[in-house]
């Protein structure tokens, strides 16, 4: 791997391109490149149209200025990278870099005005008119033809986080139906300007599929999943190795660390996210690079944005949070996030909170799940306040750390009380199927305190509904709605769920819980 600077024996020299989106300026001023570059040189020159998503802040910004360099044709910034041995013509394109992840969409004037913005300066670039007259999907249209015929080539079109305005839409149908018929206009120009066209690139979290802005643009090649294009953002554990080693050692006596604990910790926390069934895992770059700076493990990526609407969008649809991880979904759900209104999985895979993690190729199915610790732990803690019933309860670093204390000590009834008190206000506002929300809440709950002691969930196939253990103690928890404690604590002595235990030295607790879901409360529990 190139890096666009020389390396020094000092590792304080190291300067890593935190933020930096513009390949340009990364390579004149020395921070440290991943080379991408022969990903670059495939695309140009085996197809014209492509569609990439992936999540933000995963480089995709960065690609699409190293794409916009190479067709400007300069060379110089690619010294010692792949594409200078790969690419012998070096021939420069008039380009149109549309940006819209610049701004804030609350208005259809809001993505107007940026639409207009960018059409003035490529007028002015280029040194075309157009008719302010028309519309903004015409005077696209009219411009590419122009620019082509006045340069003679013909153009590229690239456009980062096309997404942007329909993700700020989410939940506010009128404005979504505005933004859909614009951009969808707008970018319809890629297929009847064909002719004119030598290259176009569209980046974004998420795809608007088959009935919205892609409708049209079935010419599109969408990379997204493609085993060749696994690492075009991102960093893989050879990448980590091979171009980070030196910084790696630094974190690691910076943390009183060995290198291979350091090693296994980044991936612990960083890595594991998949874009095609069996591929190697490959790293936020964003996370990674932001600890490999300031020496500091921490969730940089989770803290840079709140997944509020991706919640929102969870408790819209009552999904129950269990089958996150056991749902399988075909190619094309999964690639689509027009059902989100019905499925929010796409939605959480594409935003990068969920990964693949298998695919069964006799039923054509998908099975996701949290691609590394920092996403599991932080977005489970981001929708503990949104389930907690109890406002008072809503901070989980307090709550959770009370109920922990009880399960470690072997106080039962403790924990019990504590659990009963989480439900006591039977006010509080459930969204959706009061079963669901119960089941929700406690999936969160124990999820949470997963993160501290050993906690499993079994209710696909009829076994133990939670099983928690520790050094010195076991519980085996039943839940029921609308029943008795007594129904749920028969269960647990009826199947036996205590005799895998029967020699394990430590104390065993069988707990039955009921829940009202007219109440909106635990009415009934059994500690034995």
């Amino acid at each position: 791997m190139q890096f666009g600077f020389k390396w020094t024996s000092e590792l304080h020299d190291m300067k890593y391109p935190i933020g930096i989106q513009n390949y340009e300026s990364l390579r004149k001023e020395g921070y440290a490149y991943v080379d991408k570059t022969q990903h670059v040189y495939n695309l140009a020159n085996t197809g014209r149209y492509y569609f990439l998503s992936r999540p933000r802040r995963f480089g995709k910004s960065l690609l699409l200025s190293t794409i916009r360099a190479y067709f400007e044709g300069k060379r110089e910034l690619f010294e010692g990278l792949a594409l200078d041995s790969l690419e012998e013509k070096w021939e420069q394109y008039p380009i149109l870099y549309l940006d819209l992840n610049v701004g804030k969409y609350d208005t259809i004037g809001d993505l107007e005005e940026r639409l207009a913005i960018s059409l003035n300066n490529w007028e002015q670039q280029y040194g075309v008119q157009t008719d302010s007259g028309y519309s903004l999907a015409s005077r696209f249209g009219l411009l590419i033809r122009a620019v082509a015929k006045q340069t003679g080539k013909r153009v590229v079109i690239l456009v980062d986080e096309y997404d942007k305005p329909m993700l700020q839409a989410i939940g506010n149908e009128a404005l979504q139906a505005e933004f859909r018929s614009t951009l969808k206009a707008f970018y319809g120009n890629l297929k009847s300007c064909d002719e004119y066209i030598k290259f176009a690139f569209l980046t974004g979290v998420t795809k608007f599929g088959k009935v919205s802005v892609f409708s049209d643009l079935n010419h599109l090649t969408d990379i997204s999943l493609l085993p060749q294009f696994v690492d075009i953002c991102g960093i893989t554990e050879k990448e980590l190795h091979d171009c980070f080693d030196e910084g790696i050692q630094e974190l690691a006596d910076a943390n009183g660390m060995s290198k291979e604990e350091c090693y296994a910790k980044l991936k612990h926390d960083f890595d594991g996210y998949h874009f095609y069934p069996g591929s190697g895992g490959i790293y936020n770059p964003f996370s990674l690079l932001n600890t490999l700076a300031y020496k500091v493990f921490k969730d940089y990526w989770f803290e840079t944005g709140t997944p509020t609407f991706l919640v929102k969008q969870l408790q819209k649809t009552s999904y129950p949070l269990e089958e996150m991880t056991r749902e399988g979904l075909t190619a094309d759900i999964l690639n689509s996030i027009d059902i989100m209104d019905e499925n929010p999985l796409p939605l959480l895979f594409q935003s990068g909170y969920l990964t693949i993690k298998s695919y069964d190729e006799e039923f054509g199915e998908y099975q996701l799940g949290f691609p590394n610790r920092e996403v599991e732990e932080g977005f489970t803690k981001f929708l503990y306040p949104f389930y907690a019933p109890n406002a008072k309860l809503n901070k989980s670093s307090f709550s959770i750390k009370q109920f922990v204390k009880d399960i470690q000590s072997g106080d039962a009834e403790g924990f019990m009380r504590r659990l009963e008190t989480l439900f006591a206000d039977g006010d509080y506002q459930i969204v959706g199927n009061a079963e669901v929300y119960f089941q929700n809440t406690l999936y969160v709950f124990f999820k949470l305190m997963g993160f501290y002691v050993d906690v499993e969930r079994h209710t696909a196939d009829g076994r133990m509904d939670i099983l928690i253990q520790t050094k010195d103690y076991v519980y085996i928890l039943e839940l029921k709605v609308n029943k008795t404690a007594a129904i749920a604590m028969q269960q647990i002595e009826d199947k036996d769920y205590a005799a895998p235990f029967a020699t394990d030295p430590r104390k065993v607790y069988k707990i039955g819980i009921n829940f009202n879901s007219a109440t909106h409360k635990i009415d009934d529990w059994a500690v034995r």
